[in-house]
């Protein structure tokens, strides 16, 4: 009965569309860890006996039950902030998880076609492995990228927590999926002893690992601890653009901060200032002085307008410091439709979701330095930009604390800034430091170098978040070579199974 399940049809693709929301349940803010395990393994033996088009069909199955329960938080954005009707928002929802399922349908057909070995099966669960990791990174590059609902995340609290300072939640994810695949040919290991103790060895000291090391300190207090106060404006979305509601804004957060006992650092959040950096030259001013007479450093999001080599004026995503600290930074990591529009000349003007206030910034330089406040140095990540590992450990290695910034009132009350926040706790893991986050209308928190939340503001409320966090040195190994070793592992792996499958022939 239940190998008639995986055979090709219409109720091995319900399966395979239902194994997909298990990955949902294990991230936050269910954080039911052994699904995801559970999930991997069911779209691997639904994969073993099907065509290499029955194998994509199922993939893409796979994909759209992940994606409709774990980012149909988009149609917030789309329905209630970019006017689109409820139809028009769902047609665009439904096109955005569709779209999102090929990279599993692409996982299917690959597999089938050039990867697949039954008779091998500890081979064949490597390779299965290491073709999801290649795919996961192929998802958070192309068209900027969309690095949401990896496996990985679900072990923030889980037995694997360990592995993430080691290889990042890469690592994570691919002793996940190798863990599901060989838990899947265990009756065909017991086959093959030699195989059997291999995986064994493997995938237990992985497992071991992960435990053992999930409280080792990778990295060192630099100095005395500092106070911090966060300040949660949680401004409606409606308002947040509104030029009649801008003075009112400006008030609120001066108030919220000058009521406040004095902290070394406090942060606003993502666009507080929700006017060009020129415009309020008057009102920074005052903040600067202000936070120098307090020997503090204000951190504030707020965006720049500035010319380019030819002179053309171009829009930034930026956090600016003033008083005890300097520098501005600029996001590099654009949210598409969000923040600019692909093939703009096509889509401006079509409905309202594609002129949404802010809609047009420009990409920050590369290689930008890491903020200075107080002595130390600060990585700054925008939103958008925390999800992003590698693109996270490269500032994280040259700064002392992190801090990342967001507005996620776009997604209102929905599992979106949930999850967002649980990838900005896997950032501090993996870079054994501690992490500042202000958000607008919440989570804002702040996280220590073990991923744990240690101080947190009621999510949708004003608030002041007030607490410390210590200037950490040394790099943990993931800092210090991000993903290249386990990326380098999985292309050799996949180099290897595809000759092997092409000498051997097709099992």
């Amino acid at each position: 009965m239940l190998t008639r399940l995986f055979n090709p049809g219409w109720p091995g693709n319900l399966l395979a569309l239902l194994a997909g929301t298990l990955t949902t349940l294990g991230l936050a803010p269910f954080d039911l860890w052994p699904l995801p395990l559970l999930s991997a393994a069911l779209l691997y033996l639904g994969l073993r006996n099907l065509s290499r088009k029955q194998a994509a069909g199922r993939g893409w199955c796979y994909g759209f039950g992940l994606f409709a329960s774990g980012v149909s938080w988009v149609y917030v954005s789309i329905h209630d902030f970019g006017a689109a009707s409820p139809a028009l928002a769902g047609l665009l929802t439904l096109g955005f998880v569709a779209g999102l399922a090929l990279f599993f349908a692409l996982l299917g057909w690959l597999w089938s076609g050039w990867l697949r070995r039954t008779n091998a099966p500890l081979a064949d669960a490597l390779a299965f492995a290491a073709l999801w990791l290649a795919l996961d990174a192929l998802r958070g590059w192309i068209l900027t990228g969309f690095p949401w609902l990896y496996a990985g995340y679900s072990q923030l609290d889980g037995p694997l927590a360990g592995l993430a300072p080691l290889g990042g939640v890469w690592l994570l994810s691919f002793t996940i999926v190798l863990s599901a695949a060989l838990l899947s040919n265990l009756p065909a290991l017991f086959k093959h002893k030699q195989q059997a103790l291999l995986a064994v060895v493997l995938v237990g000291s992985l497992w071991l690992l992960g435990m053992t090391l999930g409280q080792h300190d990778w990295t060192q207090a630099k100095g005395q601890a500092l106070s911090v106060t966060a300040v949660q404006g949680n401004i409606e979305q409606s308002m947040k653009w509104d030029p009649q509601k801008l003075e009112r804004q400006l008030i609120l957060y001066r108030d919220l901060t000058l009521e406040s006992p004095r902290s070394d650092l406090v942060v606003w959040p993502e666009t507080a200032i929700p006017v060009f950096q020129e415009q309020v030259t008057g009102y920074l001013a005052m903040l600067d002085d202000t936070s120098n007479q307090r020997d503090s450093a204000l951190i504030a999001g707020i965006p720049v307008r500035r010319p380019n080599a030819a002179g053309e004026n171009r829009y930034y995503n930026g956090l600016t410091v003033l008083g005890q600290g300097g520098d501005t930074y600029f996001k590099q990591r654009l949210v598409p439709f969000g923040e600019y529009v692909p093939l703009q000349d096509m889509l401006r003007g079509l409905i309202a979701f594609f002129d949404l206030p802010m809609s047009d910034f420009a990409r920050g330089e590369p290689d930008q330095p890491p903020l200075q406040a107080k002595g130390y140095r600060i990585a700054p990540y925008i939103c958008y930009e925390v999800v992003y590992p590698d693109f996270a450990a490269a500032l994280a290695a040259q700064s002392d604390i992190l801090l990342t910034v967001s507005n996620d009132a776009w997604f209102g009350r929905s599992i979106g800034p949930l999850q967002h926040l649980q990838m900005a706790q896997m950032r501090a893991l993996e870079a054994g430091r501690w992490m500042i986050r202000a958000t607008n209308n919440g989570i804002t928190v702040l996280i220590d170098p073990y991923g744990r939340i240690q101080a947190q503001a009621p999510q949708f409320e004003q608030a002041v978040l007030r607490g410390e966090v210590t200037p950490m040195q040394g790099l943990t190994p993931f800092l210090q070579w991000r993903s290249w070793p386990l990326g380098l592992a999985c292309l050799l792996i996949l180099a290897w199974a595809t000759f092997a499958r092409r000498k051997k022939g097709q099992p």
